[in-house]
């Protein structure tokens, strides 16, 4: 077997993994478990709890101690042991604890899985820019093909859609000790500073107004995706209380419908290379923002039956450029804005101002929110008005991001944007 196919089989189970559930889960909480939605915020806090600390943590134990293969095959395995406990969980607080602890061990391997395949690739003399893109690709695809088997087999509120990830997780944890040895980089070397290991230099860039500017824009666009991942698919669901729409398409496969976001994404990422050339960084970051208000937008005023289905589809298509122009075009910031000394270390703020505390503030928030004004006496949601208040919270975010990012965009800089590969990413999914 070649090392791309093997590396292919590693990115497609990576997300296959979380496409099994992240989207489903809602679902499941509301309709099976028919628990609250200030408590269902919490659960979704639990991947930003798990990526301030343990990505960091993870990847001291893989530099200095731990093959980065062993220590990625470890995690999943003892990922998917806890996967398989959720469908016994009968409390919503020891549902936090128990996917907390998931994450814990989930999401340090979106960081390990790129460096296991960068020491491979680099190992077998391929040229990491050129050859990981398209295998990272794959993971999309993982998380489509995951979201379309756990709707068709009637998994979306069902508990057997933490078995199918449990299975994928324990069976990507068994390859990984296949893969080639990719030994601990520092382990003969001297010990760094716990600061410099932890990457805590990069915060003396929050003292630069436009870089701490930027880095709280991070935060609250990371927010915002959590609203899309936590609420999209029970948002369809829902729709099966009312007779009308109950042997629609879109409420039957709900999955299948949001999977049209993550095909939306890879495509949009195509494009990303002429809107940085044509409108620079900022301008393309706006974009996105616009993009999260029509997302949210469309919703608000969309139906699983026809014309309304269409609304739904045109918000799935719109998400590719709200999530990509955003976390792209951001990295792509960070890199021409830093030094060499701390890029890497940056790279990781802005990660954790994404997916750590902007998932922590989305989920927590938005969950009390819907809970105390759009939730009736029946339980039942008022999704109009959840929609439209996500959306307006989008557009103060976009028109404050006007005012106040201080950022000039230079033919340099569109030149340098234009030639840095990007890598590929559906997360957040």
């Amino acid at each position: 077997m070649s090392t791309k196919l093997r590396l292919t089989i590693l990115s497609f189970l990576q997300f296959f993994i979380w496409g099994s559930w992240l989207i489903t889960i809602g679902a499941y909480w509301f309709q099976t478990k028919q628990w609250s939605g200030a408590q269902f915020g919490a659960i979704f806090s639990t991947m930003g709890i798990a990526s301030i600390f343990m990505p960091s943590i993870m990847g001291i134990i893989a530099d200095k101690w731990v093959n980065a293969e062993k220590l990625y095959g470890a995690l999943h395995i003892l990922g998917g042991i806890v996967l398989c406990t959720v469908p016994l969980v009968t409390d919503p607080g020891t549902m936090f604890w128990v996917m907390l602890l998931n994450m814990i061990f989930y999401m340090p391997t979106l960081a390990l899985s790129i460096a296991v395949s960068y020491s491979v690739l680099k190992r077998q003399g391929l040229d990491v820019v050129k050859d990981y893109p398209p295998i990272r690709v794959w993971g999309t695809i993982g998380f489509i093909v995951a979201m379309w088997t756990v709707s068709l087999l009637g998994f979306e509120k069902s508990a057997n859609q933490f078995y199918v990830a449990a299975g994928a997780a324990i069976l990507l944890g068994m390859y990984s000790f296949t893969l080639p040895a990719c030994p601990p980089p520092s382990k003969d070397t001297p010990s760094r500073s716990l600061v410099d290991a932890l990457g805590l230099k990069s915060f003396a860039l929050l003292r630069d107004t436009k870089m701490l500017t930027f880095f709280l824009f991070a935060l609250l666009l990371g927010a915002a995706l959590q609203l899309t991942n936590a609420y999209g698919d029970t948002f369809l669901h829902d729709f099966d209380k009312n007779p009308a729409y109950q042997d629609t398409f879109a409420v039957k496969y709900p999955a299948i419908i949001m999977s049209i976001s993550q095909v939306s994404e890879t495509l949009f990422i195509l494009a990303i290379p002429f809107f940085l050339r044509r409108f620079g960084i900022k301008q393309v970051m706006l974009f996105s923002m616009i993009a999260w208000v029509l997302r949210f937008g469309l919703l608000a005023y969309s139906t699983p039956d026809n014309p309304g289905i269409w609304l739904i589809v045109l918000s799935c298509i719109v998400y590719g450029m709200a999530f990509d122009f955003f976390n792209i075009s951001g990295s792509l910031f960070v890199e021409t804005q830093t030094t060499s000394s701390i890029r890497a270390s940056a790279q990781g703020l802005f990660m954790m101002m994404t997916n750590g505390f902007g998932a922590v503030l989305g989920s927590l928030v938005s969950g009390v929110v819907i809970e105390r004004y759009f939730t009736y006496a029946d339980q039942s949601k008022n999704w109009h008005g959840i929609w439209l208040s996500f959306a307006a919270y989008a557009l103060v975010i976009a028109v404050l991001f006007v005012i106040l990012f201080k950022h000039k965009h230079t033919p340099q800089e569109s030149l340098d944007a234009a030639h840095t590969e990007p890598v590929l990413s559906v997360e957040q999914a």
